[in-house]
């Protein structure tokens, strides 16, 4: 079953549940780092970010206005709920200086 349509029907459940943005913003991770706290110099932090800003940074992302490698295709396997609870959970994390690799 394709990762994104298990996300879909799983978003109901998800509503409720307390930990369900720091589930959905463990696969940034990957990238971004552990809690949004990138490692090194080639990717932005989200740790600290305001979930506003970074909401609106997805839609753009979404809409094909900014550009990128992955992440127009990452934020389109997600919905509008799971973002708010993505952008949440970053925003919510205290920003920290870049780990160093």
């Amino acid at each position: 079953m394709k990762a994104w349509l298990l996300l879909l029907l799983c978003a109901p459940a998800w509503a409720q549940d307390p930990n369900a943005g720091r589930a959905l913003a463990a696969t940034c991770a990957n990238c971004h780092g552990t809690q949004g706290r990138a490692v090194g110099d080639t990717l932005p932090p989200l740790a600290g970010t305001k979930a506003e800003v970074m909401l609106a940074l997805l839609a753009d992302y979404r809409s094909g206005r900014q550009a990128g490698t992955v992440m127009p295709q990452i934020v389109k396997g997600y919905t509008e709920e799971q973002l708010r609870l993505v952008a949440a959970y970053f925003a919510a994390q205290p920003s920290a200086p870049r780990a160093r690799p």
